[in-house]
């Protein structure tokens, strides 16, 4: 088949001669790929900061059309159209039903989805089928929104879970990108009075206001965490979401809380140094992680079926999936927020 695969740092390549994915274990499915996107935890590898096997596939976020299932799956069928979670679960082990399902004991990730055909190694605990939706696939328009379910709404949201999201508080996310604007809409759902967006990009600051952000602090460091504390009346945030993954995106995340608040970190941690001291005398804890895809999509697939939520206009450029470099390119030089991929 083809797919991306990636080679050295800044070497993407949109490759032809990739085997194809088959069914290997009786829980497995291979899913048709209609629909694929550039994450920015791919940036990582990318930019060479991630070690690098050259020739691996690349790309963990797609839907599309089960093309075969293996003989014990019972609860999608070949032609079914499906939301593919990054994170593949059983759905019934203990840390599955406690809610930790990026955490199973059989726990798979997809390694092609930016290519023709993906392996789902636990096709039943994983796959959400889109309801009415057949081989023909969903209407264009609602393409970016179920594509965003695959990893970047669902790991907004557990940012916003994580760090105890109330209605009525004050949130601040930390971070830009996809994650983070997505952040801002699973905070503004979840009732938070002022959502406040530390971005210096217009497009999207944009983005985070038509999400529900109230606030846009533009300042970093110092400056960033004075604005935050004026708009908080000195007190600090109720919950932080970090999204990003750098030292200096926690830094500021601590800095901006409030005593007893919680952080919760999506981002991929990267050189991050925690300030445990600031922790234990303001008491502001620290919890999140990889999302667990699988617990919240059936809520968020209702929320965009029913025009609640729509994730996916964090998708600004759309290429075809043969010019997936350019994509990478473009995502690396903040020339575009998020790239959805087309076969």
């Amino acid at each position: 088949m083809r797919a991306t695969t990636i080679h050295a740092a800044r070497d993407i390549r949109f490759s032809n001669d990739v085997p194809d994915p088959t069914i290997q274990l009786p829980t497995d499915a291979v899913v048709r790929v209609t629909s694929a996107c550039i994450c920015g935890s791919d940036l990582w590898p990318y930019r060479g900061e991630n070690d690098i096997t050259a020739g691996d596939t690349i790309g963990h976020e797609c839907i599309g059309v089960v093309e075969a299932v293996g003989a014990d799956v019972r609860e999608v069928r070949v032609g079914d159209f499906v939301v593919v979670p990054f994170d593949h679960c059983d759905n019934t082990c203990a840390h599955c039903r406690a809610g930790m399902q990026s955490a199973c004991v059989n726990l798979g990730m997809t390694s092609s989805g930016q290519g023709e055909l993906a392996r789902v190694a636990q096709a039943d605990g994983s796959l959400v089928v889109v309801p009415d939706v057949g081989e023909q696939g969903p209407d264009k328009a609602l393409v970016p929104h179920l594509m965003a379910l695959s990893d970047v709404m669902p790991t907004g949201w557990h940012a916003a879970v994580a760090a105890q999201v109330r209605a009525g508080g004050t949130t601040v996310v930390v971070g830009d990108g996809a994650v983070g604007l997505c952040g801002v809409l699973a905070a503004a759902q979840m009732g938070s009075e002022k959502v406040v967006l530390m971005s210096r990009h217009e497009p999207r600051q944009e983005i985070g206001r038509a999400f529900g952000a109230t606030h846009v602090v533009a300042e970093r460091g110092k400056e960033g965490a004075a604005a935050i504390k004026e708009i908080t009346a000195g007190i600090g945030a109720d919950a932080v979401l970090e999204c990003v993954g750098t030292d200096q995106a926690m830094g500021t995340a601590f800095a901006v809380a409030r005593p007893g608040a919680t952080v919760g970190f999506v981002g991929v941690p990267h050189g991050v140094e925690l300030p445990v001291r600031r922790m234990f005398q303001k008491n502001v804890g620290l919890a999140g992680g990889m999302a667990p895809v699988r617990q919240y999509l059936p809520h968020l697939l209702g929320l965009v079926l029913d025009g609640t939520i729509e994730p996916g206009k964090v998708f600004d450029a759309t290429l075809p999936m043969d010019q997936v470099a350019e994509g990478y390119k473009m995502m690396d030089e903040r020339r575009a927020i998020k790239v959805l991929l087309e076969p």
